[in-house]
């Protein structure tokens, strides 16, 4: 069987190495690809261009010769995809050194042409030291700009996982960055009091975001000096666009193949294929599906890429099990000061879809608390309140977000409901975990919302008015301003706090308020909520209540 794959970088190796080990000497793979590197660890670029990665040898996983020695499938560098006739099995591509015109039969296609960064046409783009970052050239110029000593300041279009990478390693580098996003926050996909929370650690290591505000227009003599948007003219010397990605498809304009509507996404089934049945698409020019809701969700990423491929490969194959059953929006990022992560549909997210749901915010240890270097984590899960069943995940800490993230995407994707994890042996030992695991600990808490034994949430969604009653019921006062009722002295009603009032409990975690609410209740205390994650996610509490 003639196989071509049209595309390198992750989907195309992924899935050009797997069909050669699924199907051996009866596959006659062939991978042609425009760009010249292949098999490059593209999230790894703004680590080299912050020089914590030195060498740009060790982002490239193989050449086209090692790679070809490797799995023994020819891979032909600098070929532009150009046509593909269908009725022909016919690929018709151009050498972009010589120019020659060439033709490239198949009997499965797979194509895997990935996507390039938007550069809008706005005045003034073409300016010296306005970039994208795709591959390791892209690092390269970035990085001689910087090391050229004209760049002191850089402004990053767009508050994506790109973008914030490289906020925090330009600004390693001594560049002051900013970032400017039209959004109301950044980190989309994230709820905005998580994002919030990232904007302010940014903020505390000189990282301003500018929100809500579009880019118009750039300025310069020669180079970039000046980057204006709707609201405001800023004086920068560097700009880095990293507002998405459109995929490679105009080629295929005229195949036939069905494109999702209103975009230039091929548009595939879960074995990724598209509506011929010769043809495969995969990584970021093709359409994938969110696990949860069963709708479009288009995730250009090196993962999403290589999990596709190697199901897509199979498929070919005819070794598949099961097709691509979605995705999840999984992302973990490091930021100056605090790392997060997400899994599944936050509460905005999941309302927006549609889905009645239940969650909780929690605060707790992210290993013993005895232990030298314990830091917390800040968790909120999501569930659909019909079936228990767990939707979401989201977490910062400055410990290692990725193990709660990684719990989280392993429930979602098997079913998992709510109440599966108050009896799972997770592990421990103080340096790696508190005695009951964060995870638990959320998910527990999550329970007990759900049973009706846990009533609260965060303070801005509480919406307290004047009407309420604020205590601070922490074992030590954590704001000093509130009257103090530490959760030890609750039994019985409380001195000044009518038992019809509604009543906000404050405290540094939330565990102390989860325990006054329940020494409240028996009192005859109906309308207490606990201010869910404590002072500690919480953390405008002071300034929203003027204190």
């Amino acid at each position: 069987m003639k196989i071509l794959v049209v595309g390198g970088v992750a989907a195309g190796t992924k899935a050009a190495a797997k069909l050669k080990r699924e199907m051996g000497n009866e596959a006659d793979v062939t991978v042609i690809t425009l760009g010249k590197y292949i098999s490059y660890a593209a999230c790894g670029l703004p680590y080299y261009i912050g020089q914590v990665i030195k060498e740009k040898e060790t982002l490239l996983e193989n050449t086209p010769e090692s790679f070809t020695e490797l799995t023994g499938v020819p891979v032909l560098t600098g070929i532009e995809a150009t046509k593909l006739d269908r009725a022909a099995k016919t690929v018709f591509a151009k050498n972009i050194h010589t120019g020659e015109e060439l033709t490239y039969d198949y009997d499965k296609l797979v194509i895997a042409t990935g996507a390039r960064p938007v550069k809008p046409n706005l005045p003034g783009i073409e300016l010296k030291n306005i970039f994208t970052l795709r591959d390791p050239d892209d690092a390269d110029a970035i990085k001689a700009a910087v090391a050229s000593g004209e760049v002191k300041r850089a402004v990053i279009v767009g508050g994506g996982a790109i973008g914030l990478e490289m906020a925090e390693n330009l600004t390693g580098l001594g560049v002051r960055a900013s970032i400017i996003d039209m959004a109301p926050h950044i980190l989309p996909g994230f709820d905005g009091d998580f994002a919030a929370f990232a904007e302010d650690q940014l903020a505390e290591h000189g990282i301003p975001t500018l929100l809500g505000d579009s880019v118009v227009g750039f300025e310069g003599e020669g180079r970039v000096q000046k980057l204006r948007t709707a609201k405001r003219a800023i004086k920068t010397d560097m700009v880095i666009m990293s507002v998405g990605v459109r995929p490679n498809t105009e080629w295929l304009a005229d195949s036939g193949l069905n494109f999702v509507e209103g975009t230039r996404i091929l548009d595939v089934d879960d074995h990724m294929r598209t509506n011929d049945e010769d043809i495969y698409a995969v990584g970021d020019c093709a359409m994938v599906k969110s696990l949860v809701t069963g709708n479009n969700s288009w995730t250009p990423m090196g993962s999403t890429a290589n999990i596709a491929a190697r199901l897509c490969a199979k498929a070919i194959a005819g070794t598949t099990t099961h097709g691509f059953r979605g995705v999840l929006g999984t992302n973990v990022l490091q930021l100056p000061g605090v790392n997060v992560g997400k899994a599944g549909l936050g509460i905005e997210a999941a309302k927006a879809a549609g889905i009645d749901i239940d969650h909780v915010t929690i605060t707790c240890y992210d290993k013993a608390k005895f232990y030298p270097d314990m830091e917390h984590f800040s968790i909120r899960l999501v569930a659909e309140k019909a079936t228990r069943k767990l939707i979401g995940v989201q977490v910062f800490g400055k410990g290692t977000v990725d193990k709660i993230v990684d719990i989280g995407v392993t429930a979602i994707s098997l079913g998992a409901t709510i109440d599966k994890f108050d009896d799972m042996d997770f592990a421990y030992s103080p340096p790696f975990s508190s005695v009951i695991h964060p995870f638990a600990i959320a998910a527990e808490a999550l329970e007990n919302k759900m049973n009706g034994n846990l009533e609260g949430d965060t303070f801005e969604a509480l919406m307290v008015n004047e009407d309420w009653v604020l205590l601070d019921v922490g074992k030590t006062p954590v704001l000093p301003a509130l009257r103090h009722v530490a959760v030890g002295s609750i039994n019985g009603e409380i001195s000044g706090v009518p038992t019809d009032k509604k009543v906000a409990l404050f405290c540094l975690e939330g565990k102390n308020s989860y325990m006054a609410q329940n020494r409240m209740k028996r009192y005859g205390y109906e309308n207490v909520s606990v201010v869910e994650g404590g002072t500690m996610f919480n953390f405008k509490t002071k300034d929203e209540l003027g204190i």
